[in-house]
């Protein structure tokens, strides 16, 4: 089982626990009302007063002042319908699960933690988390994950074509970064030209408001309808080749702050803002190939993210002292597939690896450890071990092209497939009944 996956899961968890209770069960509210039907499929008040109550923790964890109440409830509703049809359609073709995995998932989480199966379940059900709803969530993650391998990235076919041009285009020239937020209006398959009209002018209001001084991120939390919605919007550092060509040729004349006019894409309507950009020199066909070791703490909410940068900082001091070896720590509590292996990722070529790792990689002497580095993929400790002098290979520098084009491929294709799930779904709103 993957343990970047149960430590997903289990940050998620904890966000709910922290949640005040009566968030949760508000005194004198129906907890067992329908407030959506997806497909046949209910989704109830309780449910919903869950992870509103994650949602308004994360944004008081990243000091944000509190959307408004109704504005939020519809955004996270819309997540769930989405994640509801999704979970549907994972039934309807077999996609799901075995016990033993979520067995493994658990036993992962509690080890990452640096407990025990049974001291997890105690520090859950003193938290008011049922290990069913957990264990829920875990099957969620798996099955998310299943489903973007057999109907995105299996699916994604990359042409030598593709690839020459790819190299062509990379080749000798600096590669650009972009630091991108967004905020997506989901639009149907076939929208009737009213709705496309009332999209149309809110995501220019949108894009108006951002414009004149309004917080972005602030935006994103109360309109945006992507996954990323409630960190703001932020799409993290990327590479040009590792985002849609829709974003990049959006992007490509503003100035870092700028926010760009309204396009449409097959998702939907996207309110774009350029964070920043910067640039990397282009790479020579000698280079230094470097053997690294890692630990890797997952992180998916500010609080989270704290926490895991001070456990790595203690890492860091247990390995200086003597105390501990990087191998036996990285073994232990590592999130990553290398940790079986001491937490040693083998030669590493530039390219390879993403850009914040590489970049803190690339800064560090031989022997030497680095601060706590944060990647999409969470908070990392890093020690490089070895270097050499090497050439890049034409096979290597192909095999990083197609790599990119994939990635960017099955993200695209990814999304695209969630809209037709969606579109495909009855729903019924149920919210504004008594």
């Amino acid at each position: 089982m993957n343990k970047v996956l149960a430590a997903m899961a289990f940050s998620l968890t904890v966000a709910l626990a922290a949640a005040p209770a009566g968030a949760q069960r508000s005194a004198g509210q129906p907890i067992d009302r329908v407030v959506a039907v997806v497909n046949q499929d209910a989704i109830t008040a309780r449910e919903l007063e869950g992870r509103v109550a994650i949602a308004e923790k994360q944004l008081r964890e990243q000091g944000r002042p509190p959307i408004p109440q109704d504005a939020l409830m519809r955004q996270v509703l819309e997540q769930m319908i989405l994640a509801r049809a999704q979970s549907q359609y994972a039934k309807e073709v077999g996609v799901k699960p075995s016990e033993a995995d979520v067995d493994r998932a658990v036993a992962d989480v509690a080890q990452q933690n640096g407990i025990s199966v049974q001291q997890l379940r105690e520090q859950l059900a003193q938290q008011g988390v049922a290990l069913a709803t957990f264990r829920e969530q875990i099957a969620g993650e798996i099955i998310n994950l299943r489903l973007r391998e057999r109907e995105a990235v299996s699916k994604v076919t990359i042409s030598e074509a593709e690839v020459d041009a790819q190299v062509s285009k990379r080749g000798g020239v600096a590669s650009t970064e972009y630091e991108i937020a967004q905020i997506l209006l989901r639009l149907p398959a076939d929208p009737d030209a009213r709705a496309l009209q009332d999209k149309t002018a809110l995501a220019e209001q949108i894009a108006k408001r951002a414009s004149s001084g309004a917080d972005f991120a602030d935006l994103a939390r109360e309109y945006s309808e992507a996954p990323e919605a409630l960190k703001g919007g932020s799409l993290g550092w990327r590479t040009s080749d590792r985002l849609p060509e829709l974003f990049v040729n959006a992007v490509a004349k503003l100035q870092a702050g700028q926010v760009g006019p309204v396009v449409r894409s097959p998702a939907g309507l996207h309110v774009l803002k350029l964070v920043d950009r910067r640039s990397e020199a282009p790479q020579a066909s000698n280079v230094n190939r470097t053997r690294v070791r890692h630990i890797l703490l997952t992180a998916t909410s500010p609080a989270a993210e704290d926490e895991a940068r001070r456990r790595l900082i203690e890492f860091k001091r247990t390995i200086q002292s003597g105390a501990g070896s990087f191998e036996s720590i990285a073994r232990q509590f590592s999130a990553d597939g290398s940790a079986p292996k001491g937490g040693n990722l083998g030669w590493v070529f530039p390219g390879e690896t993403v850009p914040d790792f590489e970049r803190a990689m690339r800064d560090l002497p031989v022997g030497g450890m680095s601060d706590p580095v944060k990647t999409p993929f969470g908070m990392h400790l890093i020690e490089v071990l070895e270097r050499r002098a090497a050439e890049t290979s034409p096979e290597q520098i192909r095999a990083a092209a197609r790599q990119a084009l994939r990635e960017q491929k099955a993200d695209e294709a990814f999304e695209q497939w969630l809209r037709e799930i969606r579109d495909r779904a009855y729903v019924e709103y149920r919210l504004e009944q008594p």
